[in-house]
């Protein structure tokens, strides 16, 4: 739970520019659609998908490395890492049943974006439910674990001698069109009030220098 005497002390660390910048996005940030990321080795593609999920509001990201750790690289990211959260599944045998697994439980659709299934449309797609979207290996595409769990398949419509898309342009496109028409709808897609503020004081804390020092003198106060 949020300690709202420690968010009010942190402001004063940070500009009411950055602050307001920070209440702005969050109304906009959401968890109805998240990510999955499933062992991509180029590493300027992990970092582009989590660049567009920052810009499309996207908060949490799943990545599943059982061959290729993941690695965002801040110039082709833009630091669109501190922003986001990840959910990294990468010590077990298991990694892509256990995300799966965990997804489902948290009521999460499984869709798998890929050309080659009788798949639905992105332009097509059914916003209401909670979706995530996966995104697989270069080339190959998801894997068959997870081809077999998904709950329905996507494709962007293409016209050209090409059959596929490079992963991070897939990803930006389907975000694209899927949040553009989610914040359109009635669906209930933006953060909780608590979720926003836990957020916020995250944001504040990765955006103040010293954080810890700062923090620690903050509690040195308060038992004064």
């Amino acid at each position: 739970m949020v300690d709202p005497e420690l968010t009010a002390y942190l402001e004063g660390f940070v500009t009411e520019k950055r602050r307001a910048l920070f209440r702005q996005v969050l109304d906009n940030r959401t968890k109805h659609f998240t990510v999955v990321l499933e062992d991509l080795y180029q590493k300027h593609n992990w970092s582009a998908v989590v660049r567009s999920c920052d810009v499309f509001g996207i908060q949490d990201i799943y990545t599943i490395e059982n061959k290729y750790s993941a690695y965002i690289s801040n110039g082709v990211g833009k630091g669109a890492q501190k922003w986001v959260d990840f959910h990294r599944f990468k010590s077990r045998e298991y990694n892509t049943q256990d995300c799966v697994d965990d997804l489902k439980r948290k009521g999460y659709q499984i869709i798998v974006t890929t050309p080659h299934e009788d798949s639905s449309f992105v332009s097509d797609f059914d916003i209401t439910k909670k979706t995530a979207f996966v995104f697989g290996v270069e080339g190959e595409g998801a894997s068959d674990l997870v081809m077999s769990e998904a709950d329905g398949y996507l494709k962007i419509p293409m016209y050209g001698f090409t059959e596929s898309l490079n992963v991070s342009v897939a990803a930006a496109i389907t975000l694209q069109n899927t949040t553009d028409r989610l914040h359109q709808s009635n669906v209930d897609w933006a953060l909780k009030d608590d979720e926003k503020e836990e957020l916020y004081l995250k944001w504040l804390e990765k955006s103040i220098g010293s954080i810890k020092l700062i923090k620690e003198r903050y509690y040195r106060e308060r038992k004064a």
